[in-house]
């Protein structure tokens, strides 16, 4: 079996939207920058949603790359570019994972250094789900309020009611808003391939950058915060493991349209937070992806686009507050590296947080300094 036998629907279909909330933003913002193809971002991703439920058997996440998102709307990337980027990440990831590198990079990290990047990118993911439901205070108070109220109510999921109901209430308070026309046709991905140019600007400003965060939280964090949640099931959740799927994963997305993708912590604690307990919370979004991409094409972007950011703010805040982690420790040191971990990552990035963490821990064990 792929799978093992549904004992969670409910909850599985409930944590299986729980990440929007990160997933959204980045995909409609990278689609209309670039002019991506939403058919081979739609059914790629969703593709990579199954092969990930049928190997982790777990909720680990498919989401989109932050770093390169960003770039591909500040530096207006093209088509060629994000695939540029996905491509060179995929190779970095398949190079660490088939050498052995990855399991070195993770024996020196510190747990402090670990639970400093969970915790930071908790709080940072956090107050950005406040942000994104303060575009609509009138709908994101109420969204938060039955959220919390119904947030372990195993007949009224959460995330389901939020979504469902914050996209209807949203549409009563705002009758400007236009019902998306939807238009039925078969669509399949359209390939690509980048130029040299377009590996050249995809590595500079887009793979380089979002290396340090991929190796941090798409890999040492998610491995860790796996372990924690699922103590018993997660054994296939390991360092090379998480490299190999996505380094093969973004190899071949790529050149069929595919945003770069990672399997980050936020979304595995948003999964969890809203229900999900086994692979089958990423078959039920990534049969939806395929549905989307496959048959409604261009006007599936507007149906998605009018899920209201005040809705997705409330998921992002309470999947943040699931990563908030204390250190559990009377070492000094420890205590010390994790609060700066913590500070730097949500001061400048979680890839600075991690190597002056590391630092820190191998100089204070060099010179036996007690912090």
């Amino acid at each position: 079996m792929l799978l093992p036998k549904a004992k969670n629907l409910s909850g599985d279909l409930s944590g299986s939207i729980g990440d929007l909330g990160t997933f959204l933003p980045y995909v409609i913002g990278a689609i209309t920058v670039a002019s991506l193809d939403i058919t081979s971002v739609l059914v790629m991703v969703g593709l990579m949603y199954l092969f990930t439920a049928c190997y982790y058997r777990l909720p680990v996440p498919v989401q989109p790359m932050k770093v390169i998102g960003a770039a591909i709307i500040v530096h207006h990337f093209t088509a060629a570019q994000v695939a540029a980027s996905g491509l060179l990440i995929g190779a970095f990831l398949l190079f660490i994972a088939v050498t052995g590198l990855i399991e070195k990079i993770a024996r020196i990290t510190p747990v402090a250094v670990t639970m400093g990047i969970q915790t930071g990118l908790g709080i940072s993911l956090a107050m950005l789900g406040i942000k994104m439901t303060g575009t609509d205070w009138t709908l994101g108070i109420p969204i938060l309020l039955v959220m919390l109220l119904l947030m372990n109510n195993r007949y009224l999921p959460a995330s389901i009611v939020a979504l469902v109901g914050g996209t209807a209430l949203s549409l009563y308070l705002h009758p400007e808003i236009d019902l998306p026309v939807l238009i039925w046709q078969f669509n399949l991905p359209q390939p690509i391939w980048p130029a040299w140019a377009d590996f050249n600007q995809g590595f500079w400003q887009g793979a380089l950058p979002q290396l340090p965060l991929t190796l941090t939280n798409s890999v040492l964090v998610i491995a860790y915060l796996a372990s924690q949640l699922f103590p018993d099931s997660s054994q296939r959740v390991t360092y090379n493991n998480l490299c190999l799927t996505l380094g093969i994963g973004n190899l071949i997305g790529a050149p069929l349209g595919m945003i770069p993708i990672c399997h980050g912590s936020g979304g595995l604690a948003a999964h969890y937070r809203f229900g999900a307990r086994s692979g089958y919370a990423l078959v039920f979004i990534g049969l939806a992806l395929l549905f989307i991409g496959l048959f409604l094409g261009s006007s599936g972007l507007q149906l998605l686009q009018i899920i209201p950011q005040a809705v997705l703010g409330g998921m992002l805040f309470y999947s943040g507050l699931d990563l908030i982690k204390p250190i559990k420790t009377e070492d000094h040191n420890e205590m010390f590296i994790f609060a700066s971990v913590v500070v730097l990552s949500i001061a400048i990035n979680p890839a600075i947080g991690f190597v002056a963490g590391l630092l820190i821990f191998l100089l204070s064990k060099r010179f036996e300094v007690i912090l």
